[in-house]
């Protein structure tokens, strides 16, 4: 009696498994393959969306976010019955999830994204449905036709007060673009402009921004930028096609009486490393400030890598000083070691074990401050400073980053023509 019993719960299983996958077309224990929407839960009334696609390469799962124009491959996927597991490639931070599936047709992933790069709020829960390729779920009745340069004030009226640039395309209600600031910008931003709103977003790993407003006239109003769960600012914003940010140039520089830097840590090896080594003598060396936690060092770190092969023969060399968010050495070169392999970084990495604007400036006492990561220090075949790049305008700034490109290069090349 028992072993009947063993056996027809086991068959009803069966059956039950069986249809399940007849109807839904995907089986228990894998992950629809095509386009998803994910969203990240920051309090009872807003959740951040993205989109990502799942694609199997010699049957494993391989996920592709997709901001705007960007694509972030993920292969570090695994799935134990119903559970997933879905680490970030260059970001310490990872998704735990349950997989449900539903006869209506559905496939649902429940569970949280944990930031470890962060030390407290660094769980939020996550939720995704298969076939769903909608970043924002409105109908655009009135679609907005953006081409605009935008004067931005966050925090207006306040002591916390600072500016952007925003620059936005939109086509159809799909609006893409980014903010830029005098630290940095926000990425690849991509969303919704009709009904007289504006919300955009972005999930990269480390960082999960979201950008809502209210279109009026010629302006933002009501904005609000979320970054995560860990607070929200105001801001606004008035077209302005003439406002301009101070010079990244400008913002860091040497104390009087210091013409050059100095510093010795270890590298990932564990070996002391000084500007004053062999190695940097009479070579130009740019010196990039910088942490696996930080998205605009992770585009900065995407052009030193290739910029670094072509002008190594040159004499240029290149020394990075990795400010991590952890006080353990293996788990510091652990984050900056995944970050040098995944965009063949060859230059040196240093192991600072300090953190935060204040720590670097301390680190760095010849320096007025440090304002931002990344911050980039070019250094001549003499030893002196000649200038320091607080920020990075990524990729996504479009004609701001091909401005930095030709402006870097050719700076560089001066240098090493000396």
């Amino acid at each position: 009696m028992k072993l009947k019993n063993k056996l027809f719960k086991s068959g009803t299983a069966l059956l039950v498994s069986l249809l399940l996958f007849i109807s839904t077309g995907i089986s228990q224990n894998v992950l629809g393959e095509g386009m998803w929407r994910g969203t990240l839960k920051l309090n009872d009334t807003t959740e951040l969306p993205f989109n990502f696609s799942i694609r199997y390469t010699n049957n494993k799962p391989v996920m592709e976010i997709r901001n705007a124009d960007e694509r972030i491959v993920v292969e570090d996927i695994s799935i134990r019955k119903d559970s997933v597991f879905i680490k970030m490639p260059v970001f310490d931070s990872e998704f735990k999830c349950e997989i449900q599936n539903y006869d209506h047709g559905y496939q649902d992933i429940h569970g949280e994204w944990i930031n470890h790069g962060r030390k407290e709020k660094n769980k939020i829960t996550f939720f995704a449905r298969y076939n769903d390729n909608e970043r924002f779920k409105m109908v655009p009745t009135k679609p907005l036709t953006l081409n605009e340069r935008y004067k931005v004030t966050f925090e207006p009226g306040t002591e916390d007060q600072y500016y952007s640039v925003g620059i936005f395309t939109s086509k159809s209600g799909i609006a893409k673009g980014t903010f830029t600031t005098e630290t940095g910008d926000y990425r690849y931003l991509e969303g919704y402009s009709a009904n007289g709103k504006f919300m955009v977003s972005c999930f990269d790993g480390a960082h999960a921004f979201l950008f809502t407003a209210t279109k009026k006239g010629d302006s933002l109003v009501n904005g609000i930028f979320y970054s995560g769960i860990h607070g929200h600012e105001r801001f606004v914003a008035v077209l302005d096609e003439t406002f301009e940010l101070r010079n990244p140039d400008s913002l860091t520089f040497l104390k009087p009486g210091y013409t050059g830097i100095g510093f010795s840590f270890k590298n990932t090896e564990g070996k002391e490393v000084s500007l004053k080594d062999e190695k940097f003598k009479n070579k130009v060396v740019i010196v990039q400030l910088m942490g696996t936690w930080c998205p605009n060092c992770m585009d900065e770190t995407k052009f030193l890598a290739p910029f670094y092969n072509n002008y190594k023969p040159n004499g240029l060399e290149i020394v990075a000083l990795a400010f991590e968010r952890t006080d353990d050495f293996a788990k510091a070169v652990s984050n900056v070691s995944r970050s040098k392999s995944r965009f063949g970084a060859n230059y040196e990495f240093l192991i600072t074990m300090k953190t935060g604007n204040k720590q670097a400036a301390e680190a760095l006492p010849m320096l007025n401050a440090v304002m931002a990561f990344p911050t980039t220090i070019f250094i001549d075949k003499k030893g002196r400073v000649r200038k320091i790049y607080t920020g990075f305008s990524g990729p996504a700034t479009g004609d701001a980053y091909s401005k930095y490109v030709e402006e870097t290069t050719l700076f560089v090349e001066k240098l090493l023509g000396e």
